[in-house]
């Protein structure tokens, strides 16, 4: 052969350096190819893959850009014309809405219904002209989805219903979903479904014709509410506090039972935001108790409920209460202190302020035994 051994060695090394660097030269002028040809891919109207409003979008009764064509100018806002965004920004209907609720319409699976119903939720935030311009059937295609027997498809449909919440237009077609809404609450035991629906009825004033389905799923508010999940409890919370200042739900939740560890709600090491609630909660129970319209009809509560916990004899409330005075937040602090005049407020006087002198605090049973 006339060569040594290394020296073959070393020509095998540089040829094995040359294919390594042909290969490579090779894999990413593929990959090149395949990422300019996913820019300039436009989806079709009922395509299986989700639409983004940042995209480039043509406007109503266009075509999209041929894969030749030039991208769009950049506007004086520094952004592409054609972006959905920007043309909310300069007055013009980018019509993604639109497209997205057209698309719905379709037949998808679970995951796509369910970013396509992200995507909606997106526009109607961030496209409030094209989200005014909806109509309610628009509300009830959205609404049909919590029938959906996937649970994403489900919480991305609450949270499109309360984007459109936010828009005053289509709140009383999105009370009709209020029952519905309730009764997945009940039923299905999932966190982020407990948040997305909470936040829906949150956002808005529920009519009393829902109140009987209420009173049916009170004790799954209260079992949300004990449960170890700050941002549902949060949610399960402020419900409650606005249910409890109607007249026909108070004896429902002060007569509802709870866990007997629920007094850990109001310790110190709970976050500020879920104290601050459940101080806020108390209050308007004690006030709602405190009333005349209440104290004229002699109430029997449960020996594990609510009002026992709270304003039973046995009930340790007094010490939970003296202990938040101190804590590191103001706003709980004088939320804690507002609890304790409420208790201290005399029943037969009602809670009158001008009746209400509070007294030293000290940890006695006191609190609660209003009027002896």
């Amino acid at each position: 052969m006339g060569k040594t051994f290394p020296r073959c060695l070393q020509q095998l090394d540089f040829r094995k350096s040359i294919v390594g660097l042909v290969t490579g030269a090779g894999a990413l002028y593929l990959l090149y190819k395949a990422v300019r040809a996913g820019i300039k891919c436009t989806p079709p109207l009922c395509s299986n893959s989700p639409i983004c409003i940042a995209r480039e979008c043509p406007g109503p009764g266009e075509r999209g850009l041929p894969q030749g064509a030039p991208a769009p100018q950049a506007s004086s806002g520094g952004g592409p014309k054609g972006l959905a965004i920007e043309r909310e920004r300069h007055g013009r209907d980018s019509g993604e809405i639109r497209r997205l609720l057209n698309s719905l319409e379709c037949k998808h699976d679970e995951y796509v219904k369910s970013m396509i119903l992200h995507s909606i939720t997106r526009c109607v935030y961030l496209l409030e002209t094209e989200a005014s311009a909806c109509t309610t059937e628009d509300i009830c295609l959205v609404g049909d989805m919590l029938d959906d027997a996937d649970n994403s498809v489900k919480i991305q449909a609450l949270n499109a219903l309360k984007a459109f919440s936010g828009i005053r237009k289509f709140r009383l077609k999105i009370q009709e979903h209020s029952i519905k809404v309730l009764e997945l609450l009940s039923t299905i035991w999932d966190t982020e479904l407990h948040i997305a629906g909470l936040r829906l009825l949150n956002n808005l004033p529920l009519p009393d014709y829902v109140h009987p389905q209420l009173r049916r799923v009170m004790p799954a508010l209260m079992e949300i509410m004990q449960a170890d999940y700050i941002l549902a409890q949060v949610q399960a919370v402020r419900l409650l506090s606005y249910l409890a200042q109607k007249n026909d739900l108070l004896y429902d939740i002060l007569n509802c039972q709870v866990h007997p560890n629920f007094l850990s709600l109001f310790q110190s090491t709970q976050p500020g935001s879920l104290l601050f609630e459940v101080l806020v909660f108390a209050e308007r129970l004690s006030e709602g108790r405190n009333s005349t319209h209440y104290r004229a009809v002699k109430w029997h509560y449960h020996e594990q409920s609510l009002h026992e916990a709270l304003f039973g004899d046995e009930s340790r409330l007094a010490d939970r209460l003296l202990s938040l005075v101190i804590h590191p937040e103001e706003e709980v602090q004088i939320q804690a202190c507002k609890v304790i005049v409420s208790l201290q407020c005399p029943q037969d006087v009602g809670c009158r302020p001008s009746s209400c002198r509070p007294s030293p605090c000290r940890p006695s049973q006191s609190y609660f035994q209003n009027g002896e």
